[in-house]
């Protein structure tokens, strides 16, 4: 089997990889029969020498290989007929704007492999960027902060190395902090990587009845999960499994935390039908006192009401006018400033594709090369043989253009 490490092609570039040079190298020595071909790419993080010094070599076609592997999208045009892909395609939620792709994926019997669907029996994911995407965040939403505040201006997370200098860099303002109060939402991967930077930058963390009821003289914060900031419609006490088999019978109770919180980072995964957020009248709200949202979950038009648009990593900070709805310059007073960049793990892309790699050669590697005893490629698997497999058939509607 012949496996190719794709050059990314997406705008704007992606420089994160699936297996870093020295992971790439490990399981071409575990799997000998395995051979492991990089295409040649200016753009990512890892160069095409650090594959040659490890023993990998860089090619300009990978027409050849029998899995092609990358991150984001790839180009319509760039799809190579009768192959096995694995990237993001960000398709399973009927995207709009992805269905020419599958579409094409279809058109050109490809076996497609969403990241996002490899799952183990469960169902939880077995490799994600979701950590990484919690540590740039909550980086960002410091940053977004002293830019807003005009009290300190930090250097974007792209310029610096890697997590520990994201680290050292917000160590060094915290005491231009004043006693701010952070609210977190999400307790999974997102959430986690998150809460690892406020606590590592010295912020301390509080319960939520002491963050909604006391006054600090010092940088806190709270991380809550959905029971937090949801409440049944009938007054019954919170059950999470009823939340996410029935989330219509519940409604939105995080106005209590817009009262007295500066900063949102919401971490949160969102599922179809769960009550909204942040609301806008939470902002218009008289006492409402957030004026920083880092929206790391970034869905556009959903739980968070500042997120009308994604930002960018090259400009990642705009305004919300909660009166408008509109964008505005988030340096005015009534503005809140919105950090929602929807590809933050590229910001520190060496750091995330080494976590990323290692999940994948612990569980997707050895699932192709030694057969799939764990069902983990069947489950994950969206097309075969020019159709869709009948656990993602829900998709055809949107593939013929009724959804």
């Amino acid at each position: 089997m012949k496996i190719a490490l794709i050059k990314e092609r997406k705008n704007p570039p992606d420089r994160r990889v699936v297996l870093t040079p020295a992971q790439a190298k490990a399981v071409m020595k575990k799997f000998p029969g395995l051979e492991i071909v990089v295409e040649s790419s200016d753009i990512r993080a890892f160069s095409d020498d650090e594959y040659i010094k490890e023993g990998i070599p860089v090619v300009h076609d990978v027409s050849d290989a029998d899995v092609l592997i990358g991150v984001k999208e790839v180009p319509v045009e760039a799809l190579i007929p009768e192959k096995k892909y694995f990237f993001f395609s960000h398709t399973i939620k009927k995207q709009p704007h992805n269905r020419k792709l599958l579409r094409a994926v279809l058109d050109k019997n490809i076996e497609l492999y969403d990241h996002e669907t490899l799952t183990d029996k469960d169902g939880r994911r077995l490799v994600a960027f979701g950590y990484y995407a919690g540590v740039v965040g909550a980086y960002n939403a410091i940053r977004t902060f002293g830019l807003k505040s005009g009290l300190f201006e930090i250097p974007k997370a792209v310029t610096l190395k890697d997590k520990h200098e994201l680290i050292n860099v917000l160590r060094s303002v915290y005491s231009k902090l004043p006693p701010v109060k952070i609210v977190l939402t999400g307790k999974g991967r997102v959430g986690t990587g998150a809460k690892e930077i406020l606590d590592a930058m010295g912020i301390r963390e509080v319960s939520p009845g002491p963050f909604l009821h006391k006054t600090f003289d010092e940088p806190v914060y709270t991380q809550i999960d959905v029971d937090a900031y949801n409440k049944h419609k009938e007054g019954k006490a919170f059950d999470f499994q009823e939340f996410f088999n029935h989330p219509e019978r519940f409604e939105g109770d995080f106005g209590k935390f817009t009262k007295v919180a500066d900063i949102y980072i919401a971490g949160h995964y969102y599922g179809q039908g769960a009550p909204y957020i942040l609301t806008q009248e939470h902002l218009q709200a008289p006492d409402n006192k957030i004026k920083v949202v880092a929206d790391i979950s970034c869905d556009i038009g959903g739980p968070v009401a500042t997120t009308i648009r994604a930002s960018t990593i090259d400009n990642p900070v705009y305004g919300y006018d909660p009166h408008t709805g509109k964008e505005t310059d988030y340096r005015k007073e009534n503005a809140v400033a919105v950090m929602a960049v929807d590809n933050l793990p590229n910001e520190i892309a060496r750091d995330a594709s080494e976590g990323f790699g290692e999940k994948f050669v612990e569980y997707i590697i050895p699932a192709l090369v030694e057969g799939d005893k764990e069902g983990i490629l069947e489950r994950a698997k969206i097309t075969e043989k020019g159709r869709l497999t009948p656990r993602y058939a829900y998709l055809q509607d949107y593939v013929d253009g009724k959804e």
